[in-house]
């Protein structure tokens, strides 16, 4: 049989749920998963924004910045499926691919990292919180306008250092990656994500195919359905948003039985003004998820008019 060519980027975090998915793919596609790098090798490939770490991504041109060489190799046929954090992708689909499967999602709360506090809400007046995040930053500032925003950026290992390094007292990184790495220990505390919600899609995967080749069977049993109608929802409120990393911008969504609850919201950068709707939808689907978000997106959109792009671009 041909191999099935699985393209991600290199970094540690990218490649354990990479691996991860690898595995699951193997296995659902009835071999042993010890042979997975045999049926399914992974590509490594090396993404702009991989190369840029000194600067917010919005001064660097944006999110596609972490998949548009893998999206290229795959539409070239150098790779047979992309791995992706859905965070990371654009809420518009590129011609000629597609999501094939969202597999269940990992925690998708923002972690409190300190050497010294449990809580943000513990850490003294004036301290220094590392994000490079333009949402983080924003919320964190409703709930302490005192703290000194820090710009820290790099992969999880690196940004770990600079916290023992004292480049700041505090930073937050999301829970998903720091569990998929074994890092957990690492985490003081979470951030309620219904309090500042998550960014649309944190702690789910995107497993990327070219159009044509949509319709294998380890597609359909890799895919969660819960996951993707939460992550449809959020996704509709990002596209309404226009959300990027010029925009502070979250979106939540739970499933609870037969019953979707969205939270969204966004902010200004100081965290001074915050727009928020919530609704729940029952017996959700595809489309009715997706115009939910779509919907709660364009009134916050609305009700910000210019105030919701935060750096110009």
């Amino acid at each position: 049989m041909s191999k099935l060519k699985i393209g991600t980027r290199g970094s540690k975090l990218a490649l354990t749920q990479c691996g991860w998915v690898q595995r699951q793919i193997v296995a659902l596609m009835g071999f042993d998963p010890a042979q997975a790098d045999d049926i399914a090798p992974l590509t490594i490939i090396t993404t702009q924004g991989d190369r840029i770490q000194d600067r917010r991504l919005i001064e660097a041109g944006g999110k596609q910045l972490f998949t548009k060489e893998i999206e290229d190799a795959l539409l070239r046929g150098d790779v047979d499926v992309a791995v992706h954090s859905l965070k990371d992708m654009p809420a518009a689909e590129i011609p000629g691919l597609s999501v094939c499967a969202i597999p269940v999602r990992e925690d998708p709360r923002d972690a409190f990292i300190s050497l010294k506090y449990e809580r943000v809400e513990d850490i003294p007046a004036g301290a220094r919180l590392g994000t490079a995040s333009l949402r983080r930053q924003a919320q964190m500032l409703s709930l302490r306008p005192d703290l000194e925003i820090v710009m820290i950026r790099g992969n999880v290992d690196t940004r770990l250092a600079k916290l023992t390094a004292g480049d700041c007292d505090a930073m937050l990184l999301a829970a998903a990656g720091l569990n998929r790495m074994g890092l957990s220990q690492h985490i003081r505390s979470f951030i309620d994500a219904d309090i500042h919600a998550s960014a649309p899609g944190q702690g789910a995967l995107a497993v990327q195919c070219r159009s044509d080749d949509l319709g294998a069977d380890w597609m359909r049993k890799l895919h969660h359905e819960p996951t993707f109608l939460a992550v449809q929802a959020e996704r509709g409120a990002l596209e309404a948003l226009e959300a990027s990393c010029r925009t502070a911008v979250g979106a939540y969504a739970t499933i609870d039985g037969d019953t979707l609850s969205l939270f969204v919201e966004a902010l200004s950068a100081d965290g001074r003004t915050r727009w928020q709707r919530r609704e729940t939808l029952t017996h959700p689907n595809a489309l009715s998820a997706r115009n939910l978000g779509l919907r709660l997106g364009v009134e916050i959109k609305v009700e910000a008019g210019p105030d919701l792009i935060q750096i110009g671009g």
